[in-house]
């Protein structure tokens, strides 16, 4: 809007601004630093504060002077009120309409000095142009950071608040856009006003991008008023978050590690500034994300959580992030677990006490398996049932469904917590405890195969030679032999960091498999008929095959091709016996005791290395025809 009609008159010479005029000035104006040279009548005629001002000072000289030191806007906005009051053209805009307001307040130019006042005008210009454009109302509420005071009191804040949040319950053929942008989504919408159905989600979001050039204070303010409108889905909520937080929160990784080098102590209480405004952004986000599973992605949270641990944010702001992760953990991948460890108290390179919470967290929310229904005793199916029993079976089969779906995601849960063991499993500064309860988490129903665990024991026995034979046992403990499949026991029967109770067990579940070949079942030894009975299993059960779905790295995968020999393989088990004591030697701790398991041991057949080599001639013979 253009107000005014003469030319602009003014004119500086170094740090005074003049206006030409034949009349010679008798004011002089300072603000911050500038003088103006001007005229009491133009001036006094519109601004009430210059007439009280002048009135209570004495003119001491031909020129009265006034110091404006605390003038809002500073010398651009005085400038535009001093020019209005000459009657020179000036412009108003989303950009300046906020100084402007803020300056005539300053200097009081009322309907009650002057019909037609400059207030006024702004008024009117305000609530007829700004508040009905979209890109205006952003503009205008975002120069408000400048005047905050002052615009809370004008309401120059909540009223563009409250424009932005109509306009975005709003459909966007009916918002008065900015040229560029209104053309982009007018281009969509065709003439009946139905939107194309190929840029439908694109328009359905078309407010996140320009709210995201908001301030976090402001930001949170308006996304509050949208989203108490409840017209907005819950997703679309979460998609707005997503590009403000990655408008706002770009690599803080690389700026926490950039920053933790030396620094003087005025780069420190700069960092430190960042950090401040980065937490606070970071819990007004997670303030603001929907309470719907879903609305967000796993992967978005687990950023957040990332960047929560960096900043240092609060134990609440935590806390809630990894609820809402524990809600959908099954969609999560490995790599966002690795959340850095930046705790004084722990020299691991990763958080794995959050990564418990969230496991914990999801083991509560899970269902119980599903169960099959119960049947009729007396064999009514085929008799019409009631609409309630009907009823009643519709709600039977809806919860098997929601359990079924719950037990569903367990499993992938199981098969994302073992690749991320296999990940912290290379950290030497890993307890062992740690390890241990994120393995005890998972339900033993969870995992179909021990494949994944068997590979992530491995590699934290690679890390940690210095394990003693009892913390060896105790890690093994959480590995179920009967459930590795074929190449796993290949692998496990020669791995001579396991401890001797394992390696015989794999040995004695691998030669019951070898037994099964061809779906035929050959005749056991009735001492490992026996010590196979102890451990409930079945020989006549075909064999697992192993899970390709783990994608493993090259030094962490099992070379079958280089089996050792029947002697080679008969030594390592003798090296195992001499190592271990047999006094010691547990290989089924809720069965037989120390003494009948060392007999069942001894009553080996007298031939073991017939028994290996029948064993090892089998699986070559199965391999070659694979």
């Amino acid at each position: 809007m253009k107000l005014g009609s003469r030319p602009d008159t003014f004119y500086s010479a170094e740090s005074v601004r003049t206006v030409s005029s034949e009349v010679s000035s008798d004011l002089i104006i300072e603000v911050k630093g500038c003088k103006y040279l001007l005229h009491k009548f133009p001036l006094l005629s519109k601004c009430l504060r210059l007439q009280r001002i002048c009135c209570e000072s004495p003119e001491t000289s031909q020129h009265q002077i006034i110091q404006l030191p605390d003038f809002p806007g500073g010398i651009e906005a005085f400038e535009l009120c001093a020019k209005f009051c000459y009657g020179i053209t000036i412009t108003l805009s989303a950009y300046n309409i906020v100084a402007a307001q803020c300056a005539a307040e300053y200097l009081q130019m009322t309907e009650d000095v002057e019909k037609g006042n400059l207030i006024y005008k702004l008024e009117v210009f305000f609530n007829s142009c700004i508040l009905q454009g979209w890109r205006d109302s952003i503009v205008t509420l975002q120069s408000t950071k400048a005047f905050p005071l002052w615009s809370e009191d004008l309401g120059i804040t909540s009223r563009c608040i409250e424009s932005i949040a109509s306009k975005v319950l709003t459909h966007p053929s009916k918002v008065s856009l900015s040229h560029s942008h209104s053309r982009r989504v007018r281009d969509d919408i065709s003439c009946n006003g139905a939107e194309s159905q190929q840029h439908k989600s694109t328009t359905k979001g078309w407010w996140a991008e320009d709210m995201a050039e908001l301030g976090i204070d402001l930001y949170w303010r308006a996304m509050i008023a949208i989203k108490s409108g409840g017209k907005i889905p819950t997703n679309l909520i979460g998609q707005a978050l997503q590009i403000y937080a990655s408008r706002w929160l770009p690599n803080i990784s690389r700026q926490v590690k950039a920053n933790q080098g030396p620094t003087s102590d005025s780069d420190s209480d700069s960092t430190g500034e960042v950090s401040s405004k980065h937490r606070l952004l970071l819990e007004s986000i997670v303030s603001l994300i929907p309470s719907d599973k879903g609305d967000v992605s796993c992967s978005f949270l687990l950023k957040l959580l990332k960047a929560a641990n960096i900043l240092n944010a609060s134990s609440s702001s935590k806390m809630e992030l990894a609820r809402r992760v524990a809600l959908q953990l099954e969609e999560a991948r490995v790599s966002d677990l690795l959340i850095p460890s930046l705790s004084y108290s722990s020299d691991t390179l990763y958080d794995v006490d959050i990564v418990l919470t969230i496991l914990e967290e999801f083991m509560l929310q899970g269902q119980s398996p599903p169960t099959s229904p119960p049947r009729s005793r007396l064999g009514f199916e085929r008799r019409r049932r009631s609409r309630s029993a009907e009823n009643i079976d519709f709600e039977f089969q809806e919860s098997r469904r929601s359990s079924s779906a719950s037990h569903s995601s367990k499993l992938k849960v199981a098969k994302i917590m073992d690749g991320y063991l296999q990940e912290i499993a290379r950290d030497i500064n890993l307890p062992l405890s740690k390890f241990i309860a994120i393995a005890e988490k998972i339900p033993d129903f969870s995992r179909l195969d021990h494949d994944d665990l068997y590979r992530a024991i491995d590699i934290y026995l690679k890390a940690h030679p210095d394990l003693n034979k009892s913390e060896r046992k105790k890690l093994c403990r959480i590995l179920d032999c009967k459930k590795l499949s074929v190449e796993a026991c290949m692998h496990a029967a020669q791995n001579e960091k396991l401890p001797l109770r394992v390696v015989v067990q794999v040995l004695f579940f691998e030669q019951a498999r070898a037994a099964t070949v061809g779906g035929k079942v050959a005749e056991l030894p009735s001492n490992i008929k026996a010590l196979l009975a102890a451990h409930n299993i079945d020989p006549s059960r075909p064999p697992r095959t192993l899970s390709t779905t783990t994608s493993i790295r090259g030094d962490d995968q099992w070379s079958v091709s280089g089996l050792k020999s029947p002697k080679s393989r008969t030594s390592t088990l003798r090296m195992k016996l001499a190592e271990d004591d047999l006094d010691e030697y547990d290989m089924n701790p809720d069965g037989l005791g120390r003494s009948s398991k060392f007999k069942a041991f001894c009553a080996l057949p007298t031939g073991p290395k017939k028994m290996f080599s029948k064993l090892l001639s089998i699986n070559r013979s199965g391999s070659e025809k694979n």
